[in-house]
């Protein structure tokens, strides 16, 4: 069996209006995974194709923190790097 490690996900959404959407249904199908989400606006009073910064707390294995991120990463205007915090 896989050791499970606690991780944070950082997921920079370029332009949240039009790609939230996609990653919200990432965030869906993993939620089994996540601990905690912390969602920031970037720029406080943007009204159209505003930042977004998403962190996640994860608790799983190095191959599903792995996935997980390389899936949101490859997703058009989307970057997303992870830090496992754990042995």
């Amino acid at each position: 069996m896989d050791k499970v490690h606690l991780a944070t996900i950082t997921i920079l959404i370029k332009d949240r209006q039009s790609h939230a959407k996609d990653v919200n249904q990432l965030l869906t199908d993993n939620g089994h995974l996540i601990m905690a989400r912390l969602g920031v606006n970037v720029q406080k009073s943007c009204v159209e194709h505003c930042t977004g910064l998403i962190t996640i707390a994860v608790e799983a294995t190095a191959t599903e923190i792995s996935r997980l991120t390389k899936e949101l990463d490859d997703l058009y205007g989307i970057v997303a790097k992870s830090s496992v915090v754990t042995d």
